[in-house]
């Protein structure tokens, strides 16, 4: 009887102490830094996510340059809808220090990827396996794309499509230059 109470006090210790590092949050939890939640002006959450060709890509590794970070699907018809003009951006930013990424959400890496190379997509399509990096990111939904100048600030957060290719998004993206070192 008496070890049953220790066994009771013990999983109820356990038990609460899950609980407040829950409600309280935790900076540290098995060796793993929590993610930081983005905030425009302050550095991008920086993540490290694999290609669909198997490249590692860093996002504070590609300091120096502006990155167009967007987040989309397949299954998302707005998505699909705005790659042609992601394209059209990468293609007239190919001589300037730029660098867009695509993170695919919420999908299979391989349909993604197989998809923007049928549209003719150049960037790289990158996987998300943890919602940790979305989370980060804040994202709501599909598409979102952010801006980043570059010393890794985030400068823009965009929900919804665009038309990438159009003056107005291009200026934007020119901007970003001017301001970054």
């Amino acid at each position: 009887m008496r070890k049953m109470k220790r066994l009771d006090a013990v999983f109820l210790y356990t038990v609460l102490v899950f609980f407040l590092i829950l409600v309280t949050g935790c900076d540290k939890i098995g060796g793993m830094s929590k993610v930081r939640q983005m905030e425009i002006g302050k550095p991008a959450p920086d993540f490290v996510l694999q290609d669909a060709e198997g490249k590692l890509w860093k996002l504070s590794d590609l300091k120096g340059r502006v990155v167009l970070l967007n987040f989309w699907a397949t299954w998302c018809k707005p998505c699909r809808d705005e790659m042609p003009s992601m394209e059209a951006l990468n293609k007239a930013m190919a001589d300037k220090p730029f660098q867009m990424l695509s993170i695919v959400f919420n999908d299979d890496l391989d349909l993604a990827y197989s998809y923007a190379r049928r549209l003719g997509a150049t960037f790289p399509v990158l996987g998300n396996a943890s919602m940790e990096l979305s989370q980060a990111y804040m994202i709501t939904g599909v598409p979102e794309t952010f801006l980043i100048d570059a010393q890794g600030i985030l400068k823009h957060k965009f929900i919804g499509p665009y038309d990438w290719n159009s003056q107005e998004m291009r200026n934007i993206v020119l901007g970003l230059f001017n301001t970054s070192g």
